[in-house]
Order: structure tokens, then sequence, then C-alpha cells
């Protein structure tokens, strides 16, 4: 087998040539560009057939970012992959609230973990929230419980923990509390893919 050579510049661009080339299912073309920054992400081409979105999902998170909003993560890995450019480009910013020293100890008072905590203190941003999970499965359940009490709605839910402890559970009732989502249908997901679909949704703005 031959090496390719190519530029470092180019090696992103020659990434999607090969995953274009080798996807066996045709991708709506809205969708498309988290599709493909998420399988190029994880080289799964599994999330061809994984990642759902609810309708007209696209339009709605784009118009949120151009308008400017707080992503808010479960994991400081998904914040360290958000691409920091284009945040600044389009005039928003990423937290996470999991190493904070009042979610600690708030989870530790009342039996909670810090990832539902975090969520609690995400209520509290007076501004439009994108929520990206890439880890807890108990942010989405305790997201959906403040979406069911109108106390915190986010403008998007990406979804996306991984593992076996009410992963499936957790995705499929955010998919049915009537917010718009992205999730990754299943047991996979991670912080990675949580990231990648927050870049995509930016670079659809930032990179044209």
């Amino acid at each position: 087998m031959e090496l390719e050579y190519i530029l470092p510049q180019d090696i992103e661009k020659r990434s999607f040539e090969i995953i274009s080339s080798e996807l066996e299912k045709n991708i709506p073309e809205d969708i498309l560009p988290v599709v493909m920054r998420v399988i190029h992400t994880t080289a799964d081409f599994d999330y061809a057939e994984n990642l759902c979105f609810s309708e007209n999902v696209i339009q709605k998170a784009v118009s949120v970012l151009k308008k400017g909003c707080t992503i808010v993560t479960d994991t400081n890995m998904a914040l360290s992959g958000i691409n920091k450019n284009a945040l600044n480009t389009l005039g928003c910013k990423a937290v996470c609230f999991m190493a904070d020293g009042d979610v600690a100890e708030t989870a530790k008072i009342k039996g909670l973990t810090r990832a539902a905590v975090s969520v609690d203190k995400a209520a509290e941003i007076r501004e439009p929230v994108i929520f990206a999970a890439g880890n807890a499965p108990t942010a989405l359940i305790r997201l959906n419980e403040h979406i069911k009490n109108n106390s915190f709605i986010p403008e998007l839910v990406i979804g996306c923990p991984v593992g076996f402890v009410n992963v499936i559970q957790s995705k499929e009732i955010i998919m049915q509390s009537g917010v718009p989502y992205i999730v990754a249908k299943g047991r996979k997901g991670g912080s990675n893919v949580a990231a990648a679909i927050c870049n995509a949704l930016m670079y659809m703005i930032t990179r044209k």
C-alpha cells in the first residue's frame, strides 16, 4: 500500500474526499456537513445512521448562532474541542461548569451528579443556550426535567453521551421532549462528537 503525500493544509480536504467516496448512504444536504464532520472526527461511518435530527434543526441552530448564544458543555474535553475562533467570529461563547467549586459542593449536599447540578447552573443563564452533552446521561435527564417545568428550555440540545447506563434512555427522552435536537442515537457518542457537531454548525456560517 502506497502512502499519500498530502500537504498539511490539504489533509482535512482529502479526508472529506475519502469520506464522501465511502459513504454508502445518501445524506440530506442540510445535515450532511454535521454527519461528515462527526465521521471525520471519529472515523466511524455508523454515525451516518446514528445521528438523528429534529425537523429544521440546522436552520434553527444557525439562526441562534448568528444572533449570539452560549454553548454549555458537560465536559471540559468538549469545551476544549470547540473552535474558539469560530465562537469569537460569531460573538458566541462556550462554558463548562463541571469543575466549578459550587457545583461540586451542591452535588455532594443534594446527592446529585455534578452533571445534573451543572444543568441547574446553566438554567440561570439569561441568553440563548445550546446545551451539548457528550458524556453524562444525567445531564440530559435533568435537562428534561427543566423542560417539563418550563424552567430552562435550550434553543438546541446536542445529545451524545457515550456508555451503557441510561445512555440510550436519556437520548430517547430528549428526542421526545419537544426541543430542537441533534442526537447520536444508541450507545455511541462522546465529548469529541459533541464538539464536532458544534463546530460543524458554526463552520456552516464562518467557512462559506
